[in-house]
């Protein structure tokens, strides 16, 4: 048998959890292993994030002609070649790929294995292309999958998940998406904008894990564009053709497509890594791991989607700088997410950070909620895009303990946010902040100054300005 190569970190996974470790290991001068399976960049780059933003960018694109008759622009209907869109979306894959390239992380100094890793004892793992690695620390940035529900009938017909929707060359004619998630709902929108007739299914409202006042903002758009929003309904079984028959009140009720997308959440990628082997213990959420993202093997961490938790792009690639601060430099580290915040890429889109007003009222924190508007907002009136609002939990002191923002760019809004909640940042930083006119981000700003509107102008504050108007 071959003699195993040894390293400071064997990484397994080149995602984006992954391919943070081994560049980070590799230009400090570890020696570095990274091993995939797949195609390096993982899901965000091939299957995820890039795909999907390009293709939600083409849709807004067919609905901007659509929506342009109230700035005096003749509407028309877009003429959508769809398989110029899948170009669009594999031009934009192409552009970054060779920022995740076996070329480019080789030129950095880490070696890189094609193949299947599995453990075979605490700090060696075996390639099924030959190769074993033993290493001082092992990192399992495996990611994850879709997961596919237990619904009779499914296992019978052909379905997409976001591993195969993107590789469609030709537009759905009437589009069924399971599930009412966050990427449920942004293709169900784009695939209805490039001209799909499009049903969206799920057992619960949509968006469950955002605040109900905003997802609703969401849901109204998504009606008014034509997607046939049918949440809080139980999906009975699946039909050749293929049709979902599904349960709402007392009847049955049939949904025929041509197409059905299956996006019902996403389940971590651990098996075949025999983990137990290196006594790393798991369960169906993913791999057990510490506040330092380390597992129940001291030698291994796991980061990204496999370790459960937040399933963003941006989180693996904290979780991997997490890694190269403590497994380098021995620096503590802390993975609790508190101030991470999500997007869904909606139109409107839709952002939040920190705490809920459900979430402070379940741990009895005493707080205020303020909202403001963006119909109040004047550059959002001059673009027309006026739906939706900001919402802030406050604390005590004017502490900011969270925001949530549905809205034009949203997505872009909520970074002061995030800085306000890692910070531990009251209002008043926001609030004395000069906002440039006219933008949405006055939205933040003048959502800051509605706190104080009470204190500034009561009766107390009245007084004082007589006293010191008396004063001279």
């Amino acid at each position: 048998m071959n003699e195993p190569i040894h390293a400071d970190i064997c990484v397994i996974g080149a995602g984006s959890a992954g391919l943070s470790v081994a560049a980070g290991a590799a230009q400090l001068g570890r020696r570095t292993v990274l091993i995939e399976a797949h195609r390096m960049g993982g899901d965000c780059l091939n299957t995820g994030c890039v795909p999907s933003k390009s293709l939600i960018a083409a849709a807004h694109i067919a609905q901007a002609r659509r929506a342009s008759g109230p700035f005096g622009i003749r509407a028309i209907e877009p003429d959508v070649d769809f398989a110029a869109v899948h170009r669009h979306l594999h031009e934009v894959i192409g552009a970054i790929a060779p920022h995740d390239s076996v070329e480019r992380f080789e030129g950095l100094g880490v070696t890189v294995i094609r193949g299947r890793a599995r453990f075979r004892s605490s700090d060696e793992v075996e390639v099924d292309t030959g190769e074993r690695i033993r290493a001082r620390r092992i990192v399992v940035a495996t990611g994850s999958g879709p997961a596919v529900p237990p619904v009779p009938g499914l296992d019978s017909v052909p379905f997409l998940t976001n591993e195969t929707v993107f590789e469609l060359t030709t537009l759905p004619g009437r589009l069924i998406v399971l599930g009412g998630g966050p990427i449920g709902c942004e293709l169900a929108q784009a695939f209805a904008r490039l001209g799909s007739r499009v049903t969206l299914l799920d057992i619960g409202p949509i968006l469950p894990k955002d605040d109900p006042e905003l997802t609703q903002v969401v849901r109204a758009r998504l009606l008014t564009e034509g997607v046939a929003v049918r949440d809080r309904v139980r999906v009975l079984r699946v039909e050749p053709g293929p049709t979902v028959v599904i349960e709402e009140g007392a009847g049955e009720e049939a949904i025929a497509g041509t197409h059905l997308l299956v996006a019902t959440g996403r389940r971590p990628n651990v098996e075949g890594l025999a983990l137990e082997r290196a006594g790393i213990a798991y369960d169906p959420r993913g791999i057990k791991v510490d506040k330092g993202l380390r597992t129940t093997n001291r030698r291994v961490y796991a980061i990204g989607d496999v370790a459960g938790g937040l399933q963003f792009t941006h989180v693996a690639g904290w979780h991997g700088s997490l890694v190269i601060r403590n497994a380098l430099f021995r620096l503590p580290v802390d993975a609790t997410p508190r101030a991470v915040p999500w997007v869904t890429f909606t139109d409107p889109e839709l952002a939040s950070v920190g705490l809920s007003a459900a979430e402070a009222q379940r741990q009895r924190l005493a707080h205020d909620v303020v909202r403001w508007p963006f119909a109040a907002n004047d550059r959002a009136r001059a673009e027309r895009a006026t739906e939706g609002l900001i919402k802030l939990v406050v604390g005590r002191r004017g502490r900011v303990l969270g925001a949530a923002i549905v809205g034009a760019q949203a997505g872009e809004l909520i970074f002061p946010w995030v800085l306000a909640v890692q910070q531990g940042l009251k209002l008043s930083a926001m609030a004395s902040a000069v906002a440039p006119y006219p933008t949405l981000s006055e939205v933040s700003k003048r959502a800051a100054g509605a706190w104080f509107t009470a204190k500034l102008f009561s009766d107390r504050t009245r007084k004082l300005v007589d006293l010191l108007a008396r004063l001279g």
